[in-house]
């Protein structure tokens, strides 16, 4: 396979990913996909961001959600976000701190 194909690929993977956990499945929290998988929609969009700006492309963390999440964040919480309990938000910190670093 060439290079342009497997790219293309990736990115139809990508976006069909995308479209899985913001249309098909927004009943999935964050906190779980953290807490069980090590990474989350945030996550996701942070890698986005990431690439933008490796290609020299200036995007903050508000804008690289925004586009991943075709939504602002306070949309997103006040549609799809539920409250989690204290078990679930101590599993995220100890989630969060393995796979993403220490929080600010």
């Amino acid at each position: 396979m060439d290079k342009q194909t497997e790219i293309e690929l990736q990115a139809a993977a990508f976006r069909r990913l995308q479209k899985h956990l913001m249309e098909d499945r927004t009943d999935v929290q964050n906190i779980d996909m953290m807490n069980l998988a090590g990474f989350c929609r945030n996550c996701l969009s942070r890698w986005y961001q990431e690439a933008a700006n490796e290609k020299g492309i200036e995007m903050g963390k508000d804008e690289a959600r925004q586009v991943f999440y075709g939504m602002t964040m306070d949309e997103w919480k006040a549609n799809y976000q539920t409250e989690a309990s204290a078990e679930k938000q101590a599993a995220f910190n100890t989630a969060f701190e393995e796979n993403v670093g220490k929080k600010d």
